[in-house]
């Protein structure tokens, strides 16, 4: 095993084998002490069995994990050309951490950098999809998809779909984060240019990207096909009535701001969606069903 130095002496990269001098893809994922270890392997799985994997698996070990999830990540590093561990000396948060893979691998000058959660499932082809479509429309910066929500067992609860076409993405800014942040796949130009995940917002960092990258003139769209399985549990509406609320509220005020979207029907959404968030769970539970389907059914996804 080899000790890199790091640019950021918060973290440690471990790895067994030579890095390239250049990659065409990264991707980045982040690993907390709460995550389960079956979870966990079926994430990695599905990104070490992608049709098109990526140059570069970059897996942050955000402060201290349970010994077998250590154990599996360390094997999964040695046994894998492409896989490469970060080890942060403490939890740091998501932002951070992505940050931190970013400004790494900038030196390899790489061209895409894929997103992917501990917990979630990236469907077999994904990254080939998505970079088929990049590839093609030059145009696109950052591309996400739809996924599947799926339970604790893996059984399938819905798909979530958001729109697909740039103006509808950036129109719907100031009422929902409009992009599936597991899902998304974002073009190097953007990190190169200096824009970062925001290290202070701990759990909306994608929702204020996506609004000064759209501030900024990127382009953004979404695949309609669901390439994802993404894991709601049974306390995802007591987290969203909860811990996210706040930062909701203000990205919606900055996307509103921003993006020149200030009306009374917006600061309406946006107080009345705040007051849902703090209602008990079975309240928000409803709220957000009936915000799914006015967005798969009245809104529209184009």
């Amino acid at each position: 095993m080899v000790n890199i130095p790091s640019l950021n002496d918060q973290f440690v990269v471990q790895s067994s084998k030579p890095l390239p001098k250049s990659v065409h893809s990264v991707c980045g994922m982040s690993v907390y002490k709460q995550d389960k270890l079956s979870w966990l392997q079926q994430s990695v799985t599905s990104i070490l069995e992608q049709t098109v994997q990526p140059c570069l698996y970059v897996i942050v070990i955000d402060g201290d994990v349970d010994e077998d999830i250590s154990l599996y990540l360390n094997e999964i590093e040695r046994n894998n050309q492409n896989v490469v561990l970060v080890h942060g000396m403490h939890n740091l948060g998501l932002s951070t951490c992505m940050n931190f893979i970013i400004d790494w691998t900038l030196p390899l000058n790489p061209t895409y950098f894929f997103r992917m959660d501990s917990d979630d499932i990236s469907i077999s082809h994904r990254f080939e999809k998505q970079i088929q479509l990049l590839e093609k429309h030059k145009d696109i910066d950052v591309l996400g998809s739809a996924l599947w929500e799926i339970d604790g067992d893996g059984n399938k609860l819905g798909v979530r779909c958001l729109p697909t076409k740039h103006t509808v993405l950036i129109k719907s800014l100031s009422r929902r984060c409009p992009i599936n942040h597991p899902t998304v796949v974002m073009r190097y130009t953007i990190f190169e240019k200096g824009f970062r995940y925001l290290n202070n917002m701990r759990n909306t960092e994608d929702y204020f990207f996506w609004i000064t990258l759209a501030h900024a003139g990127f382009k953004f769209a979404n695949i309609r096909e669901p390439l994802l399985n993404f894991r709601r549990l049974g306390y995802f509406y007591e987290r969203r009535g909860r811990s996210l609320s706040i930062n909701e509220f203000r990205a919606r005020l900055l996307a509103m701001k921003l993006l020149n979207q200030r009306s009374a029907r917006n600061y309406l959404y946006a107080n009345v969606v705040l007051v849902l968030r703090f209602m008990p769970a079975p309240v928000i539970k409803c709220a957000y069903k009936i915000d799914r389907f006015l967005l798969k059914t009245i809104i529209g996804h184009d």
